[in-house]
């Protein structure tokens, strides 16, 4: 049993036993894990704010054999993006990017390409970049990456906003006046194309049709 450290993004936690948590992080080198933060709920843990959402991290675990879950030692952070909590739609977006990730990546299965569509996706938002085209940037990537892209029946605006995020990197898109309704179309049908490949309805997907 050797200690790995990978670079990774964390997904999301949840509470384990009285003082622990279970992690979903997204790593580099090998793909999605689950692992056991132990005393991460304490308030002197030595986990800190490496384990907030989507943070940036390198992390540190082993994992036995005969276990399932890996067990961490440590996320150090690399990048944080604490500052989107106070906005609250980019703190929506963050929540859409960690679930569809969660939700159509399979685990242990390396995926440079949604790691790196993560990380540009991050660094959009990070520099004031809009919600809505973070967003369906996002969305069209996520389902090119995974290779269930189809024929998208939107309009011809959409259509045309898809053919350049196809081939754009997403700091630079033509400028343009988004809001929520901009290319609303695609967005819903790439949402809707993400539930019915995975089987299951996005719980953010309902809180930003609300925003």
């Amino acid at each position: 049993m050797s200690i790995r450290a990978s670079e990774a993004i964390v997904l999301r936690t949840w509470p384990f036993r009285e003082a622990d948590l279970v992690v979903s992080f997204f790593t580099r080198d090998q793909g999605m894990l689950r692992g056991i933060a132990r005393r991460a709920r304490r308030p002197k843990s030595n986990f800190g704010a490496g384990l907030e959402r989507l943070a940036h991290v390198t992390a540190s675990y082993y994992q036995k054999e005969s276990r399932e879950l890996v067990s961490l030692n440590s996320c150090e952070i690399l990048q944080s993006w604490f500052a989107l909590a106070s906005n609250w739609e980019a703190s929506i977006a963050l929540d859409f990017l960690a679930e569809v990730s969660e939700q159509l990546l399979p685990p242990g299965e390396v995926n440079e390409k949604h790691f790196r569509l993560l990380l540009a996706v991050l660094g959009y938002l990070r520099d004031g970049g809009n919600v809505w085209p973070a967003v369906l940037y996002f969305a069209l990537w996520s389902v090119r990456i995974a290779g269930f892209l189809p024929e998208l029946p939107a309009s011809a605006q959409a259509q045309q906003i898809a053919r350049e995020m196809l081939v754009t990197p997403i700091a630079q898109l033509t400028p343009r006046e988004w809001s929520k309704q901009t290319a609303q179309d695609l967005r819903r049908f790439l949402i809707r194309t993400v539930e019915d490949h995975i089987e299951r309805k996005l719980r953010t997907a309902a809180v930003l049709e609300g925003l």
